[in-house]
């Protein structure tokens, strides 16, 4: 679906450009950064399953508490948050989702909670690809309101990263402890013998709990070192401080919940995959050995990302550059190979090889898989870049119409006025629901919304973050991810099921965020 639509919008803003704005086909775009970063993310993940290392991860999930609720806490949330931050891009539910179903879980379940839960992080995933790659059309727009404006709390693109990065986790962290209070209550509701809301949230300490394990790094590292962290040490120290705090009791319900026996389960709660044949993950190492390559990347990005270690400033003047790119003059670009999260990914698992002491066959099958993996986000994300960079390109016409993003603001401006902050997400969510991506969502709609709060007179930074968040939500109803989550856990040509339960945490999570949006709008209207 998302090589599809993609492919599909270029095609129609082709038309669109030719027949409307009278353009010629002259820009080009190159997708060649994040694809290293995709591929880097892809790599680790399947290096570390043909080492045995991500079975020897899953394993040490199974035994820290036998509550269903607790379970579904430090998986689908706090393990997943993790995977988003280190790897993204779908792979958090697909990891999560049958870890659940072997330690007992309904196959809906699982995929509806790990699908749901995914949301949070997804601002900041891969390392923070959707914030960091997914504006990069507004760099112009950027480098202009800097040159208007010397006094922004911003001076650079990375500046107004981070400063976006910094209002999307106020808009995320009231969310971080609503959604998991409230799927805790929507698991017992539709998923328990009792039918009951009030079993789930029972549960709403240890949620608390959680949520500040995880909100804590989460917020410092947004704040203090910029978009690439926030969900992969979120997840990585929250996790390791919610499994010591659970073996310890600490903010755990009196009573354990668990499902009625299989036995009653309602027939659409199950997939192909039997509950005799489900999978049982075995520890192939020790714990440290398995969590050591993620131990390793994130230090390395740590060291890579802080200015005053002095390793940042050498590693970005390591570029390939490419000029006159296709005969045109003055089509640019370059790529700073030595910073890209995508280049540590790959060291790691070439490290990893060793650490793990990996046979060469394994090592072929993991390449080979990761390979595979890069066919589909290849063809979307490069199909996806070109449809924007028409998209924003329609400005240079002969008829001197407005670019299409400018025109398209100012006829939404004319009809949402003052109510866009409270929409705003929800164009992030359809994005992200159409493309099947965050970091696509806000490739096409970044500028979109950067025009829209410029023409209603708002602050830019606050309604671009908006968009973030929105892509993130929008992971919840993405078909991409629908449809990975279902096949992992047997319930392939059932995703529209798994869609019609996933809608209404999206919704709830778009109406509070449109809400917190509009108070942060009403309430700093001089930032930029």
């Amino acid at each position: 679906p998302c090589v599809a639509s993609c492919c599909g919008n270029f095609l129609y803003h082709i038309l669109l450009r030719f027949w409307t704005f009278l353009l010629p086909l002259s820009r080009t775009a190159m997708a060649i950064g994040v694809l290293i970063i995709v591929f880097g993310a892809i790599l680790i993940l399947y290096t570390l399953e043909e080492s045995g290392g991500m079975k020897t991860i899953q394993c040490g999930m199974q035994g820290v508490s036998r509550d269903r609720r607790i379970q579904a806490i430090i998986i689908g949330f706090m393990f997943a948050a993790f995977i988003e931050g280190a790897a993204g891009f779908g792979t958090p539910a697909a990891l999560a989702a049958p870890l659940l179903l072997a330690l007992g879980f309904p196959a809906m379940a699982a995929a509806v909670v790990c699908l749901v839960f995914n949301s949070v992080p997804v601002t900041f995933g891969a390392v923070g690809t959707p914030v960091i790659v997914g504006f990069g059309f507004l760099k112009g727009s950027v480098a202009e309101a800097v040159a208007a404006n010397p006094n922004l709390p911003f001076q650079s693109y990375d500046g107004f990263c981070k400063a976006v990065g910094e209002w999307a986790t106020i808009m995320h962290a009231p969310m971080a402890i609503i959604i998991t209070i409230f799927m805790l209550g929507f698991l017992t509701r539709f998923f328990s013998a009792e039918k009951s809301w009030g079993i789930g949230f029972r549960a709403w300490k240890f949620c608390v709990f959680a949520s500040v394990c995880f909100l804590v790094p989460y917020l410092v590292c947004a704040w203090l070192l910029g978009p690439e962290f926030p969900s992969l040490l979120g997840g990585l120290l929250g996790l390791g401080v919610v499994v010591w705090g659970t073996k310890k009791g600490f903010c755990v319900p009196k009573d354990s919940w668990d499902f009625a026996p299989s036995s009653q389960w309602d027939k659409a709660w199950t997939g192909t995959v039997p509950a005799s044949t489900k999978t049982e993950f075995h520890a192939n190492m020790s714990q440290f050995s398995a969590w050591l390559p993620y131990v390793i990347i994130c230090v390395l990005l740590v060291i890579s990302r802080v200015p005053s270690l002095g390793l940042k400033g050498w590693l970005t003047n390591q570029k390939i550059s490419f000029t006159n790119i296709l005969g045109f003059n003055g089509v640019n670009a370059s790529i700073d190979y030595l910073y890209l999260p995508g280049t540590f990914f790959i060291v790691v698992s070439l490290l990893t090889i060793l650490l793990h002491k990996m046979p060469g066959q394994a090592v072929s099958r993991a390449w080979k898989e990761s390979i595979r993996k890069m066919k589909a986000p290849t063809i979307a994300l490069v199909f996806a870049v070109a449809m924007v960079s028409i998209f924003r390109g329609s400005a240079t016409n002969p008829v001197e119409l407005p670019s299409m993003p400018l025109a398209l603001a100012e006829a939404v401006g004319a009809f949402a006025g003052a109510v866009w902050p409270m929409l705003a997400a929800f164009v992030g969510g359809l994005g992200a629901f159409i493309t099947g991506s965050n970091t696509v969502s806000d490739l096409m709609f970044a500028e979109f919304q950067w025009n829209m709060a410029g023409t209603l007179e708002l602050p830019r930074q606050i309604i671009v973050a908006a968009q973030a968040v929105g892509g993130a939500m929008g992971n919840m109803i993405c078909v991409h991810n629908i449809v990975a989550a279902c096949a992992v856990v047997g319930l392939s040509g059932r995703e529209g099921e798994v869609l019609r339960r996933t809608f209404w945490p999206f919704l709830l999570y778009g109406i509070v965020v449109g809400i917190i949006c509009w108070v942060l709008v009403v309430a700093n209207p001089t930032v930029f």
